[in-house]
């Protein structure tokens, strides 16, 4: 064997340990997690742990087994640290839903949470080369605008909490936003993939973009503020701004971009606070949680995740032992206030460091990418996750108004779990490269080592 050789495969060794290793480590700390919940809760630990410990470790290292064959030469941390998050999402809400005697709505999100695996191992089957995604731009991008437009149509789009985001088949009910937005950043990355020279060129000392390359900006600015008005939810309409931004600055690297997309934001900011009763109520819950007048009313939610997270300290209370069920929604839009308070400033810190990881593990597969479009979509992929996790955190710290969006594999919420495997079985795959092309290179190797032995 050449030493080119030896040296990728033991490389893809140690990359196997390490996968191995770490979904081992993701599954202990998970069952542990769900061993304590039901242990602080009840004073025993849950008669279902056998068998959720070995369902468990059933799905999340055949899961590891599939993402090792399909993408052997993956990202060996992002697939475990993903495991993990999910993990401990579920303890939280059978520790949650336990308390509120609905165990059933614990166990839905861990049928959920199976689906998403299960769809994550379709995304490597089925996308054996991202590059795929570059021919069908266009189609993607109005599949992509359709889901997000979708709960518009009258009939099946239903409103929530002053929302409009969910359909409703009667069977089912779901968020086709979640879909949309990893359609988006596939057309986005194959788009500004095509166009990175004509959008980077600026004019004048500061490198401003010229006037007919305003359009792009422009638009997305314009498809940001219709899902504003027509589905009123202002995370959804930030967070499809923002990757926008991000992606054309990664683009060109033209800081003026950030520039433009900052005051476009804030305009459209203002508008919709202007235009929106339930924009402006949430303003002005986050503004005066803790004024004695409002606490009880439109500042409960939020005052009452302060009180968790200071009742919570350092270490937290135990599994189990805290009170969190006093928040309102608190299995979705504040279950990392649950954890702040029942695992302390440390536990919130941790499960942060986790989606550090993910952020980190993305962006670094974004830097050793060199084709465009596989640069932007691990760009744009790890965005939206990372995106998703700021503005839920800060809501709950109180650093930026409450939008209601989900945190990635941890809240309560099927389409965001299946959505956020989508997203890590992108990453996965632009990580490990073409399959074809790896097996047909390993094929290769082999025989130009049998004609070296000859």
């Amino acid at each position: 064997m050449s030493a080119v050789a030896a040296t990728t495969e033991r490389t893809r060794r140690v990359r196997t340990r390490t996968g191995l290793t770490a979904t081992i480590v993701a599954v202990i700390a998970s069952v542990l997690a769900f061993a304590l919940q039901g242990l602080g809760l009840n004073d025993k630990v849950p008669a279902g742990l056998v068998v959720y410990g070995v369902a468990f470790a059933v799905l999340a290292l055949g899961g590891w087994y599939a993402v090792r064959r399909l993408a052997r030469d993956a990202d060996p941390v992002l697939y475990p640290t993903a495991v993990l998050l999910g993990g401990l999402g579920l303890a939280m809400l059978f520790r949650l839903m336990g308390a509120r005697n609905h165990p059933e709505f614990a166990t839905e999100q861990a049928v959920w949470l199976a689906i998403g695996l299960g769809v994550l191992v379709a995304t490597l089957a089925l996308v054996r080369d991202v590059r795929q995604l570059d021919a069908y731009t266009y189609t993607i991008g109005l599949a992509g605008v359709a889901l997000l437009l979708l709960p518009i149509v009258p009939g099946i789009g239903t409103e929530i909490n002053g929302a409009r985001l969910w359909i409703n088949l009667g069977f089912i009910t779901f968020q086709p936003a979640e879909a949309g937005r990893i359609l988006i950043v596939i057309f986005l990355a194959s788009y500004l993939g095509q166009r990175r020279e004509l959008l980077a060129a600026g004019v004048g000392r500061f490198g401003l973009p010229r006037a007919k390359d305003l359009g792009p900006i422009l638009l997305a600015w314009g498809a940001s503020l219709l899902v504003l008005f027509l589905e009123r939810d202002m995370g959804a309409s930030l967070l499809l701004f923002g990757v926008f931004i991000v992606m054309l600055w990664v683009a060109t690297g033209r800081w003026a971009y950030l520039v433009l997309g900052l005051v476009l934001f804030a305009i459209g900011a203002y508008v919709g606070y202007l235009a929106f009763s339930h924009v402006q109520v949430r303003v002005d819950a986050w503004l005066h949680a803790m004024d004695p007048n409002k606490v009880a009313d439109e500042g409960y939610q939020l005052s009452q995740g302060w009180f968790a997270l200071a009742s919570g300290g350092m270490v937290g209370t135990g599994l189990g032992l805290g009170s969190p069920t006093l928040i309102p929604y608190v299995g979705s839009d504040f279950i990392l206030a649950a954890f702040g308070e029942e695992l302390g400033m440390l536990g919130v810190a941790a499960v942060l460091l986790l989606y550090l990881v993910v952020v980190g593990r993305g962006l670094r597969i974004a830097v050793e990418r060199h084709d465009n479009f596989e640069k932007l979509l691990a760009v744009g992929v790890t965005t939206v996750l990372g995106l998703q996790v700021f503005v839920i955190a800060a809501g709950v710290l109180r650093l930026i108004p409450l939008t209601g969006v989900p945190l990635p594999l941890v809240s309560y919420g099927g389409t965001s779990r299946v959505a956020s495997a989508v997203a890590i079985a992108l990453l996965l795959r632009t990580s490990a490269g073409p399959y074809f092309r790896k097996r047909r290179m390993r094929t290769t190797t082999k025989e130009a080592d049998t004609q070296v032995d000859v």
